[in-house]
């Protein structure tokens, strides 16, 4: 079981690094510097570079401060989270009030997560409203594509199932 869950976990991160890799790599031949920026060129969660949608400046520094605001705004809450966690963490399940201290970290924890999801869909209308009819039919091609891959990967793992997942009853 647990190595086929580091074999997932480890063909999981290499999928990912070989996809942020090629989204936000720097393109030759485009004469835009990113400044090392991951806002400037890769749309974060549309799965797709603004030099494959071919944006205007306008539209890359339109996107750019979109993602920043939220970036920005996001980085409190986070951090404000990370706190309850470290403070909970220091403390012991003898502790009093270390209850009431899961429970306030669980609470923000989700709120944390309803504002990222929240948050993530304002980004991706706020992205569209700036791309052209063609560039959002454009970033539509490649969402189904991903999802047809996606299907395709899970076909493959059911009509493959690794030993341990056979034994496991998954």
């Amino acid at each position: 079981m647990y190595k086929n869950l580091s074999f997932r976990l480890l063909l999981a991160s290499a999928m990912a690094m070989a996809t942020t890799f090629a989204v936000a790599a720097p393109h030759d031949g485009d004469g835009r510097d990113n400044g090392g920026s991951h806002h400037s060129d890769s749309v974060r969660g549309l799965g797709l570079s603004l030099t494959q949608l071919n944006a205007t400046d306008a539209q890359r520094a339109r996107i750019t401060q979109i993602l920043s605001a939220d970036s920005a705004q996001m980085d409190a809450q986070r951090q404000a989270v990370q706190k309850q966690r470290t403070a909970l963490d220091a403390m012991t399940p003898t502790d009093t009030g270390y209850q009431a201290a899961a429970a306030r970290l669980a609470q923000a924890e989700a709120s944390e997560t309803q504002m990222r999801v929240i948050q993530h869909a304002q980004n991706e209308t706020q992205i569209y409203a700036v791309l052209t009819p063609a560039q959002q039919a454009q970033l539509a091609t490649v969402k189904a594509q991903r999802q047809a891959r996606e299907a395709a990967w899970q076909q493959l793992k059911a009509k493959y199932p690794v030993a341990s997942d056979v034994q496991d009853g998954r």
